[in-house]
């Protein structure tokens, strides 16, 4: 097996990022949305100026995973007013945790997620946090295996729908 490498991702990746951006996030609910929807998320969220914007920002980090030349999965990292909910100083949300399909199993989500608890040390974070869908049972488990716990709700907006998050947490 070639190991997996992670970089922090610049302008210089945005075509990577993009492009697993969107292969990704179609892979994991376009079945479960509306072509309008899902084409309306993709639009506005993974355009090539929202995410110049975002890697531009002092409180977002995107990190993308490489098996040898490959991008296969990315992350997504907010600190401070970047964050959707808390928005607390100590603490350090997973908006984005994504890798595509063909190479799930290699361990690759266990390495962003990795980096992230990294990165949450190195800035004194008291706990790591994120959203997943109620519908998305196996990234629930993943979570729950990896120490994290339920500890409210929030509503996602995809296009015109309203979903259901939950929220975990996991202590640093």
């Amino acid at each position: 097996m070639t190991s997996i490498y992670i970089i922090r991702a610049t302008l210089e990746n945005i075509t990577p990022l993009q492009t697993l951006s969107v292969t990704t996030f179609r892979e994991t609910y376009e079945a479960y949305n509306t072509p309008e929807d899902m084409q309306h998320h993709l639009s506005t969220h993974f355009n090539t100026a929202q995410l110049s914007t975002e890697i531009n920002s002092p409180d977002i980090s995107y990190y993308i995973a490489f098996q040898q030349n490959t991008p296969i999965g990315y992350i997504r990292l907010n600190t401070g007013q970047a964050q959707t909910d808390l928005k607390d100083q100590d603490t350090l949300e997973i908006e984005r945790i994504y890798v595509l399909q063909q190479f799930q199993g290699l361990k690759a989500g266990q390495l962003l997620l990795d980096k992230a608890i990294a990165v949450a040390r190195e800035k004194k974070a008291a706990f790591i946090w994120l959203g997943v869908w109620t519908k998305n049972e196996k990234a629930q488990a993943f979570y729950h295996k990896q120490g994290f716990v339920p500890f409210g709700q929030h509503i996602f907006r995809l296009g015109a729908d309203e979903q259901m998050d939950i929220l975990m947490k996991r202590d640093i």
